[in-house]
């Protein structure tokens, strides 16, 4: 009997194209459905987040899927089962003629976009040259590596948006349009909020350009030094305490493969069980408020009402320009 042995000469990430397709053309991944993500692709074949990465950047060449922020890579509307990739090898990108055009500012958005889509555990230099179709070590001609990389992503995505030109006149009105500003950028950008604790902050000039404008907007309040970079950083803090939790759900749902809302379902005697228990009647009495409506932990609003409780209770301290609350 002769062995067959055409599917195991393919190339490993021809072979995972080739699956993905058979199973779009089969109705188990329709238009708008989310293919895995290069992390499971690489569980799920055993194969390098690199070839993983390739078996994707084919699929989006052929416009078979297509990448969309926050919600991953997803089957294209326009997604043509009829076309088999088994039938010719896609023709890879000849480097002499794409790697001329190579900068370092695409490198940078291409890593971004990855980022936006799959978060940073999907980021790595090979996906990167793999989505731009290039060597696998040309990008280290423009950046020195993952770390210097990852910098510039943050530089170039505070870049994205700026304060508006027309000041707001008073301090709260400006530090709320700064913060919201920011909230807005790590909304676009959820990775932002994973890169480093505030004890190390990010030192790239487009957040210190955030920081100027907040720091600007409570300046001239007599309040001294340290008081005045404590609340700098408590509303930077407030953006990113809420903003983490925004990548840290994109990975859950990629990695379970459910939504908050199935989790929750799936959840739910163990939280019937919590509350049944008596031993936490105030809990029970909230959460059967919630009985007929639910409840909808909605960060936008949560931003909001903590931004607000926060002025509120600093507004006596900037001012009269004294020391924390409680101390004169």
């Amino acid at each position: 009997m002769t062995k067959d042995t055409g599917s195991a000469a393919r190339p490993p990430y021809l072979r995972i194209v080739d699956e993905i397709r058979r199973r779009i053309a089969d109705g188990e991944l329709a238009p708008g459905d989310r293919v895995p993500s290069t992390r499971r692709i690489a569980e799920e074949w055993g194969v390098a987040l690199a070839t993983a990465t390739k078996a994707l950047t084919t699929l989006r060449l052929e416009g078979v899927v297509e990448t969309r922020p926050r919600a991953g890579t997803v089957v294209a509307r326009s997604a043509s089962p009829a076309h088999d990739p088994r039938t010719a090898a896609p023709t890879p990108a000849s480097p002499s003629a794409t790697e001329p055009e190579l900068t370092r500012e695409r490198i940078v958005r291409t890593a971004i976009e990855i980022a936006d889509a799959e978060g940073l555990s999907g980021l790595s230099m090979r996906g990167v040259a793999a989505r731009l179709g290039v060597a696998a070590m040309s990008p280290y001609r423009y950046v020195s590596g993952k770390d210097e990389l990852v910098l510039l992503m943050a530089d170039a995505a505070y870049g994205d948006q700026g304060c508006p030109v027309d000041v707001p006149e008073g301090w709260r009105p400006r530090v709320e349009t700064g913060v919201r500003t920011l909230w807005s950028l790590h909304r676009r950008h959820p990775w932002l909020a994973q890169l480093g604790p505030l004890t190390r902050p990010l030192l790239v000039p487009n957040l210190m350009v955030h920081g100027e404008w907040l720091l600007n907007a409570l300046d001239g309040h007599g309040l001294d030094a340290t008081t005045l970079f404590d609340i700098h950083v408590l509303l930077y803090s407030h953006v990113q305490g809420l903003a983490v939790h925004l990548e840290r759900e994109a990975h859950a749902e990629a990695a379970t493969g459910r939504s908050d809302q199935q989790w929750m379902d799936d959840h739910a005697s163990d939280l019937r069980e919590l509350t049944d228990s008596g031993r936490f009647p105030t809990f029970a009495k909230v959460v059967g408020s919630f009985a007929d409506e639910g409840y909808d932990l909605r960060l936008d609003a949560l931003l909001e009402l903590g931004l607000k409780a926060l002025l509120d209770g600093l507004t006596p301290t900037i001012e009269e320009g004294g020391g924390p609350a409680g101390t004169r």
